[in-house]
């Protein structure tokens, strides 16, 4: 279903720069990092991307010896990023965030998402959240079942929100409808920072967020359901599945780089990464937000990405969404 897209001429400037990178010839890991580390997020700040992040800071500038600058390079639901991604140089300095489904699905729902899954390279996952189903405090909804009822008494009339097009909210919202027998509408947003502003408003009627959301909004939002196996450790929220929607999904989030970056400077990258999250705050401020820790390595997140792109095809094909 990936498409492929290596050329010559797309092959010669990136060789060129992992050459500089290598500084002719040398060990590219050995100094390796020698300046600030530029950590970009795709997303608008405020999101569980960001949140996560921050909380990897100071840990990552202690054990790199470097400091970490975090910015944000937001649009179309994470791609605008993932597509500058692959023309950064392949140097290691520009890490991006990354999540999982959105680097599976953009480039296999869009005629032109700007990047191929292949071209981004994973470092590191470290963490994922489940989808969690939210309304606005005011809201009549109590349940799944008191949304499912609204919605087929409107037939596309509910709108759910979600953070960007083809990512783990907008999947779950398809699966949703899909299992619930349902219609209703998905209204995209630039991160879930973007997105919660608009139920508040009132400008939606429900979110599909993520579990962090749940502690974060408080006694603003009502979580109605939350897309677990089962209830997650300080939720008082039940799971879909108890709610009789066989549903358990969400996104996974890490740090990738462009696709050339020597597998030297990945492993340096990775063994960081790897490191924080042994962290003992960092584990407690995980797990006091709903964050799942995990731990993929470089083989070990190419081997997810594989695992969940057969996933996904299997799903999307069943909902119709690929072509023949």
């Amino acid at each position: 279903m990936i498409r492929t897209r290596t050329t010559a001429l797309a092959v010669l400037p990136a060789l060129a720069l992992t050459l500089s990178a290598c500084g002719g010839g040398g060990d590219p890991a050995a100094d390796y990092p020698t300046k600030r580390i530029d950590y970009v997020l795709p997303f608008d700040p405020g999101g569980e991307s960001d949140i996560t992040a921050r909380l990897q800071q100071e840990p990552l500038e202690e054990a790199l010896g470097q400091s970490v600058s975090i910015s944000y390079q937001p649009g179309a639901g994470g791609a605008l990023g993932w597509s500058e991604l692959t023309r950064s140089r392949p140097d290691g300095y520009t890490v991006m965030g990354c999540n999982i489904p959105h680097i599976i699905l953009q480039p296999m729902l869009r005629d032109d998402a700007g990047y191929e899954t292949e071209q981004i390279k994973p470092v590191y996952f470290f963490q994922s959240t489940p989808n969690a189903l939210l309304v606005s405090a005011d809201s009549e909804m109590e349940t799944v079942d008191d949304f499912v009822a609204a919605a087929k008494e409107d037939p596309g009339g509910l709108s759910v929100g979600g953070s960007g097009d083809f990512s783990a909210n907008h999947i779950g919202t398809l699966q949703f409808a899909d299992a619930a027998g349902i219609e209703v509408s998905y209204t995209p947003f630039d991160g879930t920072g973007a997105a919660v502003p608009a139920l508040l408003g009132g400008h939606v009627d429900a979110l599909m967020s993520y579990t962090p959301q749940i502690d974060q909004l408080g006694d603003q939002v009502k979580a109605l359901a939350v897309a677990s196996e089962e209830r997650m450790d300080g939720l008082d929220v039940p799971t879909f599945t108890e709610q009789g929607i066989d549903m358990a999904d969400g996104a996974y989030r890490g740090v990738c780089v462009q696709e050339d970056t020597p597998q030297e400077i990945v492993d340096s990258l990775a063994e960081t990464f790897a490191s924080v999250n042994e962290d003992p705050d960092l584990v407690e401020d995980f797990r006091e937000q709903a964050f799942v820790l995990e731990n993929y390595g470089p083989q070990e997140s190419v081997e997810l990405i594989e695992s969940r792109t057969a996933e996904y095809e299997e799903l999307l094909g069943s909902l119709g969404m690929l072509d023949e």
